[in-house]
């Protein structure tokens, strides 16, 4: 009996570092597929340099005045993707936002024509600006109480107010769109400090805020953990109502910034503008990490998802190629993240649904 026990000892040692390297391993495939936005990012990036030194004998990434346009490319997708990755964590999508960005971009326009005369330059963008946003939050108050109070899935909620706010947009534009007679609005549109375009400086500003409010403080911790387990959260003690009301706020006044910045960009308001923005802004935060099941999710990025769809868009344009193949590639690319984050989902135990 005495010489058994040491014969049992080495088995157990020789296990143990055994489920240490799988473990390693499985951190390391977790942070390469937390990571798969910023990889595609420099993906693309070598990519389209090859292409413009092989086919153009130029440089892409090197060139400042392509660095300038991405980054102006982003700036509207990334603000209204910065209040969907919000939502997107919490479990739910919101499908208005487009529009309530043109009835921002509609408002902004309206308010600082009429203040001009009486205010100033400055302070009647000032005011015309948080006009705009203000009244974005009022399709957010709508959407928040559908979803929160009604119980009405953010799908089909959103998509009701996205056809009224694109209605209210239209009908307060008259069919049309509206010019911005303040020269100091261009300037903020346009303009460029130390070589870096305002609206860029704009948004840097607003998403290094937002970062802190969803890694920061309760109101992001209640947010994660309303979107990775409801049930749990509500035991917890976490006012969902109240939560998702004010959640659907939040991300109506990012659109409503959106609407500002289009209009500053091209002094004047348009109803469609956030049309087209609408896709990206979901591909953003799917490419950036954020799981369609919610709970996941982190706002830098969304930043590099936004920063891939303006290199497709941009790059594509620069090396000639049909601007039909944006969509394609972009459309790929959600593809694939949605994948890697179903095999993530798969690899730490999480629900996939079948």
């Amino acid at each position: 009996m005495t010489a058994s026990a040491p014969q049992a000892q080495p088995a157990s040692t020789h296990i143990a570092p055994q489920a240490d390297h799988a473990g390693s391993a499985l951190n390391w495939m977790q942070r390469i597929a937390n990571l798969r936005a910023w990889l595609f990012l420099a993906a693309l990036i070598v990519g389209f340099e090859i292409w413009a030194r092989i086919g153009f004998g130029g440089t892409f990434i090197l060139n400042p005045f392509n660095v300038q346009s991405i980054a102006i490319f982003a700036v509207a997708p990334l603000l209204l993707a910065t209040g969907q990755t919000f939502v997107i964590i919490s479990g739910g999508i919101d499908l208005s936002l487009g529009f309530i960005m043109g009835l921002a971009a509609v408002v902004a326009a309206h308010a600082i024509n009429w203040a001009t005369p009486g205010m100033g330059f400055p302070l009647a963008v000032l005011f015309g600006s948080l006009v705009a946003i203000l009244v974005a939050g009022l399709p957010g108050v709508v959407n928040g109480l559908l979803v929160s109070r009604l119980r009405v899935p953010p799908f089909i909620g959103t998509l009701g107010m996205f056809g009224v706010a694109r209605g209210v947009a239209f009908l307060l534009a008259g069919g049309t769109t509206v010019p911005v007679r303040n020269e100091f609005f261009a300037a903020i549109g346009n303009g460029r400090f130390f070589n870096v375009p305002y609206i860029v400086i704009i948004a840097a500003v607003f998403v290094i805020a937002m970062h802190y409010v969803l890694s920061q403080t309760r109101f992001g911790q209640h947010n994660y953990a309303i979107g990775a387990n409801p049930q749990a959260a509500r035991r917890a003690g976490i006012d969902i109502k109240w939560h998702l009301l004010r959640l659907y706020i939040l991300s109506a006044m990012c659109a409503g910034l959106a609407g500002v910045v289009y209009s500053a960009r091209f002094s004047a308001g348009a109803a469609q503008a956030g049309e087209p923005l609408l896709l990206d802004c979901v591909a953003a935060v799917v490419i950036g990490g954020a799981s369609l099941f919610g709970g996941s999710g982190t706002i830098f990025g969304t930043v590099a998802g936004a920063l891939v769809i303006a290199v497709i868009q941009y790059g594509l344009v620069f090396v000639n190629v049909e601007p039909f193949w944006q969509f394609i590639s972009v459309g790929v690319v959600i593809i694939i993240s949605v994948l890697i984050d179903q095999a993530q989902r798969r690899f730490t135990g999480g629900r996939i649904d079948e």
